[in-house]
């Protein structure tokens, strides 16, 4: 049987192992961001949409360390866990996203 996290209302949500795995996705992100374009050769600065992304990764490794991950920042509803695998760094269910980016 997977042991799940449970938030708020006690809606299954997160297992250890699904968690792990997002947080180690998480990392890589931050990882690839830092490498230099090519050996030998000085880190290309990220533009500014790379910048939001990774301030993304690192805020959502931040409410993962504080135990506050996967819950969105708007309802307060745990966030779907297929959006957690693709979009790790997440903040919104996929109904809220959807208020906040209308026309998308």
């Amino acid at each position: 049987m997977v042991n799940h996290q449970t938030i708020g209302d006690g809606a299954v949500h997160l297992s250890p192992e699904d968690l792990a795995a997002l947080r180690r996705n998480l990392c890589e992100q931050l990882d690839l961001a830092r490498r230099p374009a090519a050996p030998g050769q000085a880190p290309v600065p990220p533009s500014a949409s790379a910048r939001m992304v990774l301030a993304d990764v690192r805020a959502a490794l931040q409410r993962i360390a504080e135990g506050r991950y996967g819950i969105c920042h708007l309802c307060r509803r745990p966030v779907d866990r297929d959006r957690l695998m693709v979009v790790p760094q997440a903040r919104y269910c996929a109904r809220c996203q959807h208020v906040r980016e209308p026309g998308r």
